[in-house]
């Protein structure tokens, strides 16, 4: 049965991950609307805690994950959701994943392709 463990703010932490490789390309919250909204329109959504609003994957990039399974821990108190990635990067600084620099002896080295300049798509 399904009961998902939210946090005292009422989220709980989503890892998503490409459905085909397995490669993890970001992690976000979702509260309960946002899981819900995932679930039942296949396009993930999470809730941005800095914006304090839901959040649609790819609302101002292009950059949207199509959900393809759900999967949910045993604690019930973390998601994996694995998507298609519809557009080549998942992280909004323009990386295909979020998990892009890699700490070699002490320091982050940059490891992953950057896709695009986010100050081109984001308007900054």
């Amino acid at each position: 049965m399904l009961e998902l463990k939210f946090d005292e703010k009422g989220l709980i932490p989503a890892i998503v991950q490409d459905y085909k490789t397995g490669e993890v390309l970001m992690v976000a919250y979702m509260n309960k609307e946002s899981f819900d909204k995932t679930v039942k329109d296949k396009k993930a959504c999470f809730y941005s805690r800095s914006r304090q609003k839901l959040w649609l994957k790819g609302e101002s990039s292009g950059n949207a994950q199509e959900v393809k399974e759900i999967y949910i821990d045993c604690d019930q108190d973390c998601v994996l959701v694995k998507v298609k990635q519809i557009g080549d990067a998942a992280c909004h600084t323009g990386f295909r994943s979020c998990f892009y620099r890699e700490l070699k002896d002490g320091k982050l080295v940059i490891t992953g392709k950057k896709i695009f300049d986010p100050e081109k798509v984001y308007k900054k």
